[in-house]
């Protein structure tokens, strides 16, 4: 992840190192794609990037993230096509999130996508930037946040909605006790997916909370609820890396359980294949990044607001399984699913 697109730029050329640098010291983990300081990379994509619009999107997803690199794909897919200089920024940490989108006020960008994975953290940096005239959209997370939060639309998958959807597949499957494994507390979307499996799955829904940032740890707790009940038929997971360590943890256990899973990855596409898997929903995220910039674009060249002010744009739920997971795969080869 730490190469350059010809789409891609920092705040400001001549800002692009000290802005990447300041970033990665204040935050662990955070991950910003920007152009060459001398302006190169703008002047391959079509020009100057001093008279370029300039779009910032900053969301809470940690550097190597298969999920997020399809986020960024999508956006500089758009950025490419509209003639923007982009810039990416992404940081699990909540307060960092918020200053980075600060930081983007601050260098007085043309706007701002941003995702509300922790909404009450972002409510007043996003007020900043309304105030300083900077239109807002957000994407992924905050569906039920977004208006509520001043943001000018939205583009995601409406996470209840989703989660009553896998509760009515378990209950076509004949399952009778799920795990719903929730790998960041606070965290309103994955929050929303398990609730809304419990609201339609007719058998038991059972919470667990595990420590996301730690793998091995993930991998552990679900083996041993595993081990301690043995009537818990489906494990449904939040994450496809999460997903594939399950499949781990069922096997560690000698349970009889099935997997299934929110969001996607190539190698998730395969486990499905092999029957490792039993479904996965896509969210879609390229396409989250793709029509949040896009979005941008068209309201600052000719006024538009995708959705309007009141309605969500979906980009989900869209289930796949073994029988359309060729396909999908032909995509997520191209890292676009």
């Amino acid at each position: 992840m730490s190469t350059s697109h010809p789409s891609t730029h920092s705040f400001r050329p001549l800002r692009a190192a000290a802005f990447a640098a300041a970033v990665c010291l204040l935050a662990a983990g955070c991950s910003v794609f920007g152009g060459d300081e001398d302006g190169s990379a703008a002047d391959a994509a079509g020009g100057s990037g001093s008279n370029r619009m300039r779009i910032v999107m900053v969301t809470h997803g940690d550097e190597g993230d298969a999920f997020w690199d399809r986020v960024r794909k999508g956006a500089e897919a758009a950025a490419a096509k509209d003639g923007v200089d982009l810039t990416y920024a992404g940081d699990a940490d909540t307060a960092d999130q918020a200053d980075l989108v600060r930081d983007a006020v601050r260098d007085k960008v043309d706007g701002i996508a941003v995702t509300l994975a922790k909404t009450q953290a972002m409510k007043a940096p996003v007020a900043e930037a309304k105030a300083a005239g900077i239109p807002v959209v957000g994407l992924n997370s905050g569906m039920d946040a977004w208006r509520g939060t001043g943001l000018l639309t939205y583009f995601g998958q409406d996470e209840s909605v989703a989660g009553r959807a896998v509760g009515d597949k378990l209950n076509s499957l004949k399952a009778k006790h799920a795990l719903c494994v929730i790998h960041e507390r606070g965290n309103v979307a994955v929050e929303a997916r398990c609730a809304g499996v419990k609201k339609t799955f007719e058998g038991e829904t059972e919470m667990l909370y595990v420590e996301g940032s730690d793998m091995e740890a993930v991998r552990t707790s679900v083996t041993a609820r595993l081990k301690q009940d043995n009537s818990i038929d489906e494990v449904v997971m939040n994450g496809a890396a999460f997903a594939l360590t399950a499949v781990d943890s069922v096997d560690d256990a000698g349970s009889k359980a099935k997997v299934a899973t929110f969001d996607l990855s190539e190698d998730l596409i395969a486990a499905i294949k092999r029957g490792d898997i039993q479904f996965a929903v896509d969210q879609q995220p390229y396409l989250q990044g793709y029509l949040s910039v896009d979005a941008l674009w068209l309201y600052r060249t000719n006024g538009n607001v995708s959705g309007g002010t009141e309605a969500p744009v979906l980009t989900g739920p869209a289930f796949v399984t073994r029988e359309n997971a060729d396909e999908v795969g032909k995509y997520a080869a191209g890292g676009t699913r």
